[in-house]
């Protein structure tokens, strides 16, 4: 072939993989956290299999079901409830600028030292509810804007995670072949450490995704712990519900914080002081131990690479960069360790043939 219809045809393949990029890019999220769910289970997947005696479709059809009854309808009544609570939140501030501030709660009078200020610094909020009202009203509207779109975040992220369980089960099919397919890639564009590498991405991620799954078992167990302690009801659904907004950043507060506001409404205020001790210290500050020392673990990445990986991938994509962080950069610390030894075996030496 000549060589401009050989630049030609190279130009054509280029345009086509550049719109096909185009095309799925509204998918990449949801594509991303199939894939990530697919290689965490992939044991669970050849364990099915072998049970289902080889049928591997059955199995990933199995394997998506489970997942969708275990993480997508606890998430979507989990959804609905925050948007039930959005729409309360709305309401009261509409019925505060007809009617004013209900009467000061009964448990405020008692807060120590400062009840009774705090009482009458309520009641002058009443009484100047009107004033108060006309001086708030402008931002009311940019409040409802951003509870509105906070619904809205909330909407897209339980459809993209629906997305990417339906995604999960072409990943648990077609898993073996993607596989295949990514190594022979790989061959040819690094040849024979093509494997080393694929390898190299695979236990990070793996480790990765242990090290956020583990940490947010670990965090539901401590925050088990202390609702049990400081006599909180429904504890174990509370547990349950830290496990899972523990897979995203800031999720655990979530629930300990509004516990420990409902021990203070109760009165409780010694088991209020003990449970945002607890989560302040316990229940959030182990994400921050234990995390990058499980992400660390059975690697030869230094702590301070996994450190940038986690944080510094959290800050530039979000929660996706949790798991992209970490792997770019195990991947360039062993590029930079293959360049620097394959020039420590062959030294530049003046002279030599």
């Amino acid at each position: 072939m000549p060589n401009n219809d050989r630049l030609l045809v190279q130009l054509l393949l280029l345009t086509l993989f550049g719109a096909s990029l185009w095309v799925m890019a509204p998918f990449w999220s949801a594509l991303f956290w199939g894939a990530v769910l697919a290689f965490a289970s992939w044991p669970l997947m050849r364990l099915v299999t072998r049970w289902l005696h080889g049928r591997e479709a059955l199995a990933a059809g199995l394997l998506t079901l489970i997942w969708m009854l275990l993480v997508a309808l606890p998430l979507v009544w989990l959804g609905f409830n925050l948007a039930d609570h959005i729409r309360d939140v709305t309401l009261f501030i509409k019925d505060v600028q007809v009617d004013g501030l209900p009467a000061p709660p009964v448990w405020l009078s008692g807060v120590p030292f400062v009840g009774e200020r705090l009482v009458g610094f309520w009641n002058t909020i009443d009484e100047q509810g009107a004033a108060a009202m006309a001086a708030i009203k402008p931002y009311l509207g940019q409040v409802g804007n951003w509870l509105l779109a906070r619904s809205a975040q909330i909407g897209g992220g339980i459809l993209e995670l629906t997305l990417s369980l339906v995604f999960v089960f072409f990943f648990y099919r077609d898993g073996p072949r993607l596989a295949a397919f990514v190594l022979s890639l790989l061959e040819r564009l690094i040849g024979a450490r093509a494997g080393y590498y694929q390898d190299l991405v695979a236990g990070t991620v793996q480790r990765v995704v242990n090290g956020v799954i583990g940490t947010a078992a670990a965090q539901a167990v401590l925050a088990l712990i202390g609702f049990l302690i400081a006599g909180v009801p429904g504890a174990l659904v509370l547990g349950v519900v830290t496990f899972l907004l523990s897979l995203v950043p800031m999720g655990p507060p979530l629930v300990w914080i509004p516990a420990t506001a409902w021990l203070a409404w109760k009165g409780e205020y010694g088991m209020a002081v003990f449970l945002g001790i607890w989560g302040t210290f316990i229940i959030s500050g182990v994400d921050n131990v234990l995390k990058p020392y499980l992400i660390s673990r059975g690697g030869n990445l230094p702590l301070v690479i996994v450190l940038l990986g986690v944080f510094g991938g959290l800050l530039a994509f979000g929660f996706i960069g949790l798991f992209i962080g970490p792997t770019l950069l195990a991947v360039a610390y062993s590029l930079l360790i293959d360049w620097a030894g394959s020039k420590a075996k062959s030294p530049d030496v003046p002279g030599s043939p």
